[in-house]
């Protein structure tokens, strides 16, 4: 998400989308801007009563107080005294009550868009996360969103008590003296002219704080994660560089940011002095000569201080007004990415599902490198085993990947069971095909929860059965802790052959009619490769089976073979028609068996 195509977009447009993003929470957001109203202008009356109190002990009887029939000046101060506690009282309520208003709204806010963010993020095609890092996921969801939920704790507080304390202390000077009002007033124009200055000029440098956090995060976490390669290559040093390197940007970004949002306090100190000095000397001179009240004079200096210098503020809460608009636009950014893949819930496949595939045509080019499949046809009658081979690259994963709707083909259609997958739920879809990768990924766990993932109410028993089959209960059973073995992260605590096996015993429990193996014996030893070959033995009756395999002694006994090159299927048979035929397939079985 370039910070570069959203420096135009102002940061109010941002706001805009949050408060729509927002709706459901309308009622809490004018709650709580109501109690921040009321309590700002509780904050604004004792300056006002101070002016009263002044003008009580000047004039006595003569007084404002006195004109609401309280006669004595003992009087006058004993209702000011009473009015002074309850305003004291009133402000401490709301500012009790906007606390936890804004703060409980900042929470359930914060968690809101983390969940949905991330429940978006879920349902995206696997196109989106193939062009993006998983840092600046994450930095988007938790920074981000954290980011978000330091605005709300304080500066949408800030921002309407300055609001507020304009429009109200405005009121009270245009009451008390017109000519003083203008003159009090002269340097707010160019305060908030000031303000929007600054916010343009810190709008894009915020946006780019934001990327660098991202960048950050994605360093930390892609090193973290290949901690055993950074060691074996003793790049310790190097990575910790690159690391620096992303951290000092970072600093730099901030470094521009802080540098304009500093010179904005300075700037305006002096146009508050100018406007204060202005109350000071023309109201004295006309208290002086009495066409203006002490009181009011008295009230019209507080009231100036109460006035201008909140402004001041000002800078700090468009600073953190500018970082929470530029989270909040990555975040809505994430919300509003397409998808592509449309889930057709509500729609299944016809039980019991029986698992013959069908590919008519199916054409696919990945946007980014235009690699991919031109007009393939195939077809595994139900119960049946297809083999894919060919080289790296040839277009075999990809009609794994368009079989589970990880993509959608460009052209051509697949058919399970003759109901084109298009029109078949995901969940539906998905549950009908168990899917042994290459790339094996345990979750952090125990063994249990890991081989319990498709089928989380699956019995010990069950699980036991599984990895009988898969041949993996032998290991599991040597374990101290058997079903409860933490696996590390990534499974890190276990071998490639133990994680190859536990995830096929995990595809197994799941008890799909369609079992794809995406080069599933690649990354095993020998011994390995055995046990699941003897296990896809046991577990091919009755079930339809797609595998990938470079090791074409793996898949001598399927019923297809289909070579694939260049994105096309160059010749399918039986292993025995393939030899017969000469042609790749036997070219490449020469080799891998020493005839050549």
């Amino acid at each position: 998400m370039s910070s570069h195509s959203h420096n135009t977009t102002s940061s109010f447009a941002a706001l805009a989308r949050l408060l729509r993003y927002a709706r459901g929470y309308r009622r809490q957001i004018i709650a709580a801007a109501t109690c921040s109203v009321i309590n700002k202008l509780f904050d604004i009356a004792p300056e006002i009563l101070i002016g009263v109190a002044i003008d009580v002990v000047v004039n006595k009887e003569e007084s404002f107080v006195a004109g609401l029939g309280f006669e004595t000046a003992q009087e006058q101060i004993t209702i000011l005294a009473v009015l002074t506690f309850f305003i004291w009282a009133g402000e401490s309520l709301f500012e009790y009550l906007f606390q936890i208003l804004w703060r409980n709204l900042a929470q359930r806010l914060q968690s809101d868009l983390r969940q949905d963010a991330y429940e978006h993020a879920q349902r995206l095609d696997m196109s989106f996360f193939e062009a993006r890092s998983s840092g600046q996921l994450v930095a988007t969801m938790n920074d981000d969103v954290n980011q978000l939920e330091r605005f709300l704790d304080g500066g949408a507080n800030a921002m309407i008590q300055v609001l507020v304390t304009v429009v109200a202390v405005g009121a009270v000077f245009f009451v008390l003296s017109p000519l003083i009002a203008l003159l009090a007033f002269t340097p707010i124009p160019l305060i908030i002219w000031g303000a929007f200055y600054f916010q343009r000029k810190a709008g894009p440098l915020y946006a780019d704080v934001r990327e660098k956090v991202g960048d950050l995060s994605s360093r930390l976490a892609n090193n973290l994660g290949g901690i055993a390669t950074i060691k074996s290559f003793t790049a310790e040093t190097r990575e910790a560089q690159r690391l620096k390197e992303s951290s000092e940007a970072y600093v730099e970004a901030n470094r521009r940011a802080i540098r304009i949002s500093s010179a904005f306090i300075p700037i305006i100190r002096m146009a508050i002095l100018a406007g204060f000095l202005a109350t000071f000397t023309v109201g004295g001179m006309m208290a002086l000569n009495g066409t203006l009240n002490v009181g009011a004079y008295g009230v019209l200096v507080f009231l100036t201080q109460r006035l201008l210098w909140p402004l001041t503020g000002l800078a700090e809460v468009i600073d953190l007004f500018e970082r929470a608009m530029a989270s909040t636009r990555r975040i809505l950014d994430l919300l509003s990415e397409p998808v592509y893949v449309r889930d057709q819930a509500g729609t299944a496949l016809q039980e019991p599902v029986k698992g013959e595939v069908a590919l008519t045509n199916v054409s696919f080019h990945y946007p980014t490198s235009g690699a991919g499949i031109d007009n393939i046809n195939l077809h595994v009658p139900a119960g049946n085993t297809l083999a894919l081979v060919g080289a790296t690259g040839s277009g075999k994963s990809t009609l794994i990947k368009l079989l589970l709707r990880f993509y959608d083909p460009s052209h051509g259609d697949i058919r399970i069971d003759g109901q084109p997958i298009q029109g078949i739920s995901l969940k539906s879809l998905r549950n009908a095909i168990g899917l042994v990768s290459q790339d094996v990924y345990l979750f952090e766990g125990s063994i249990r929860e890991n081989l319990a993932y498709g089928k989380p109410d699956a019995s010990d028993a069950d699980i036991i059965e599984a990895a009988k089959t898969a041949e993996a209960w032998s290991f599991i059973e040597a374990l101290p802790e058997g079903l409860d073995t933490a696996v590390g992260e990534r499974g890190i605590r276990l071998s490639g052959g133990q994680r190859q096996r536990l995830s096929l015993a995990r595809a197994l429990l799941k008890n799909p009619p369609i079992l794809v193996l995406d080069e599933a014996t690649s990354a095993v030893d020998n011994e390995t490769e055995a046990a699941i070959q003897r296990s896809l033995k046991r577990i091919g009756h009755n079930r339809t089976v797609i595998m990938i395999a470079h090791r074409l002694s793996t898949i001598v006994d399927a019923d297809t073979i289909a070579v694939v090159e260049g994105g096309k299927v160059v010749e399918s048979g039986t292993h025995h028609q393939l030899l017969e035929q000469n042609g790749a397939y036997a070219a490449q079985w020469r080799v891998q068996t020493g005839q050549v």
